[in-house]
């Protein structure tokens, strides 16, 4: 097990996680050792991804690092997006799905790490994206004020929802039955089901994480030292602690056997590891700690057997299979308005979805060596600027 961490000085760190496994109870204490430092990227690390063999991390510098963790050597870095790389998420093993500044969302193969689809998501920016558990469909959120859903399945638009305010946070619950848009320090809990919201959540600052920890049970962390627990059927907070000396960055959950495990990272430089108790309740008991003397942006555990674990599910909590029925996540609401669309950016004009076989993909999609990095950047400037004065 690994925690690995991004922060603004632009390192990616990893720290071996070495459980007790004869402690037990409040007093148990993990151990945390330094086992990398990594010097990639060119600008502050913005986003962290993790499967069963990589780590993939995203940067203001607009390219994706891949690090092979069972051999510890960087594996290449991707080069398609024109603008700083707000979130990357795995859905198993095959697949990688980033979203950035320049609107595009892009599905990757993460086998081949070719470029599947390459798709012009939203007007502004792609601020987050959520993949359901079943594969099918993914929610993103932009600075276009829209809720945007994806039929992943054909690599297309599904629907698109307009929100009053532009939303920077989408996650869905495990089973999938409900997902969360965070808008500033507001949460509004949306229902599968009927598309509409079920109740609202108010914390106290604007909100940097939140993560499900069980089907009702969401955790929430934001420019503030503590981590509220929040039950998303009462609306209540459950309890709350004071996690950090600064304001908490990011979060992470997974489940191994007899632990359920909370990790937060800080800007106050410190990666905590929680264990939560079964009374969600009761506050969770500190496991380790570890200063980095960075100030920390993002957060990943790599579990060496994650294929067979599943991130932040109860054992009780298989996904659902999405419906015709409940494909209402775009069902018009008074004062909202909802359309389709299927409109997809240029370079691939192939439908594929997670599903689908890619041919070849376009030099600027693919995988490029670290020292082969620089040479395409400046070949793509050059490009640009070429075609600018064509214009003109």
């Amino acid at each position: 097990m690994e925690l690995v961490a991004g922060c603004y000085e632009q390192v990616l760190f990893g720290f071996a996680v070495h459980p007790e496994p004869e402690a037990c109870g409040d007093h148990e204490q993990w151990t945390l050792v330094a086992d990398f430092t990594h010097h990639a990227h060119t600008a502050s690390l913005s986003a962290v991804a993790v499967n069963s063999r990589f780590v993939v991390t995203g940067s203001k510098d607009e390219t994706i690092h891949i690090y092979d963790m069972k051999k510890k050597i960087e594996h290449g870095a991707l080069v398609h997006h024109s603008g700083t790389i707000t979130c990357l998420k795995f859905y198993g093993n095959r697949h990688l799905i980033s979203g950035a500044e320049d609107g595009l969302i892009c599905i990757w193969d993460a086998k081949k790490w070719e470029c599947l689809k390459s798709i012009k998501a939203h007007k502004g920016q792609v601020t987050f994206l959520s993949i359901h558990p079943s594969g099918k469909l993914a929610l993103s959120v932009g600075t276009d004020k829209t809720l945007r859903t994806w039929n992943l399945v054909e690599g297309r638009s599904a629907f698109i929802k307009n929100i009053k305010q532009n939303a920077h946070i989408v996650e869905w619950s495990p089973r999938g039955e409900q997902y969360v848009v965070i808008i500033q320090n507001k949460i509004d809990i949306y229902q599968l089901d009927t598309a509409s919201i079920s109740g609202t959540i108010t914390n106290e600052k604007r909100i940097s994480s939140v993560k499900f920890l069980s089907e009702s049970v969401l955790a929430v962390a934001g420019d503030e030292e503590v981590i509220r627990f929040f039950d998303c059927d009462s609306l209540v907070c459950l309890c709350e602690f004071k996690a950090h000396e600064n304001r908490v960055k990011d979060m992470f959950s997974f489940e191994i056997p007899e632990h359920h495990v909370i990790v937060s990272a800080s800007s106050d430089g410190f990666i905590k590891m929680w264990k939560l108790k079964q009374d969600k309740k009761v506050p969770p008991s500190l496991l380790c700690e570890v200063n980095t003397n960075a100030r920390l942006t993002c957060l990943g555990v790599w579990l060496d057997k994650v294929a067979d674990m599943k991130e932040s599910l109860p054992p009780a909590a298989e996904p659902s299979p999405v419906s015709k029925e409940q494909s209402k996540i775009g069902k018009k609401e008074p004062g909202d308005t909802v359309h389709k669309e299927e409109k997809q950016s240029k370079p691939n004009t192939k439908k594929r979805g997670l599903t689908g076989d890619s041919k070849k993909a376009t030099k600027e999609s693919g995988l490029v060596s670290t020292k082969k990095r620089k040479m395409v950047e400046m070949l793509e400037k050059k490009r640009k600027k070429k075609k600018i004065k064509t214009m003109q």
